[in-house]
């Protein structure tokens, strides 16, 4: 084996210092600094005072901190499946040979580029109990009584879980891609052997798809649970009655409205742990149930 010269190695970290200067500087810093704070009393105004483990204490008694981590793991729970399975079937969809699919694709995708501000805007004058159209629709169709979904803890809730179904088109063109790659001579054997429509989905097209499905499960576990600026915008303060109260905007809050730094990090290392843990049990159950090539 060729040994690498003392040159050869200075001018290999000469070429990588940049990223290596990036790194330290704005993600190992900051990451070890938060670890340390989350066990101090920092309020970025004053020198940090060691806490110990008091700010992990004190969340453990949190009223409010309990009320934001359950409303978002209900939000999580029912907006995940919900919006990936929305993505596959319209990835299913824009996948047969019609004419016109590529209109179709950059229609549904489209959605997913609107800015979280200006989508937040548009979906509060959809919502809107008396002037939303959503509601107009609904009294066309002969609801007499729609639900206020602003301002009623029974459906605020369920009004964010509607409008996480929007921007589904990432994740439907990661799926369309996945999709792509599924060899067609597995549906040519499978029409040899009578599959219909719906065999040939659950039998090749999800098995050759998994990986990309768990790809996807792992990046709405992620975006769900860290869900703010919808909700930020159109209901301030986690109105009505804390029903949107989400964690990441009691972390928001935390930090920059009640300058509580140390206690706002130590949200944020709980919460890491959490989609740590959610993640390590999605790659456990991917197990037996995701096919590689090859596998």
């Amino acid at each position: 084996m060729q040994k690498i010269s003392k040159q050869e190695s200075r001018s290999a970290l000469l070429f990588a210092s940049p990223w290596l200067v990036g790194f330290s500087v704005f993600l190992l810093y900051p990451l070890l600094a938060s670890i340390y704070y989350s066990f101090c009393d920092y309020s970025v105004l004053r020198p940090p005072v060691w806490l110990g483990a008091d700010n992990y204490v004190n969340l453990w008694r949190d009223e409010v901190f309990w009320i934001a981590l359950k409303n978002t793991l209900i939000y999580a729970v029912f907006a995940l499946p919900l919006s990936a399975l929305c993505a596959l079937c319209l990835a299913l969809l824009l996948n047969s040979k019609v004419k016109g699919m590529t209109l179709y694709r950059t229609i549904f995708f489209i959605p997913s580029l609107v800015p979280m501000v200006s989508l937040a805007v548009l979906w509060l004058w959809i919502f809107n109990g008396e002037y939303g159209i959503l509601n107009e629709f609904l009294r066309r169709v002969g609801v007499h009584s729609p639900p206020n979904w602003l301002s009623d803890t029974l459906w605020s809730k369920p009004a964010l879980i509607l409008m996480s179904m929007w921007g589904v088109g990432n994740a439907m063109v990661i799926y369309l891609a996945g999709l792509q790659d599924v060899p067609q001579q597995l549906y040519e054997a499978a029409d040899l052997d009578g599959a219909g429509g719906w065999a040939k989905v659950r039998h090749v097209t999800l098995p050759m798809i998994s990986p990309v499905i768990l790809f996807n499960i792992i990046m709405g576990i992620i975006g769900t649970l860290q869900i703010f600026t919808v909700p930020y915008v159109m209901f301030p303060g986690g109105a009505p009655a804390r029903s949107t109260y989400f964690y990441t905007m009691y972390l928001f809050d935390n930090a920059f409205i009640y300058h509580k730094m140390g206690y706002a990090c130590a949200m944020g290392w709980i919460m890491f742990l959490i989609i740590l843990g959610l993640t390590m049990v999605a790659l456990k159950f991917s197990e037996r149930h995701v096919h590689y090539g090859g596998s």
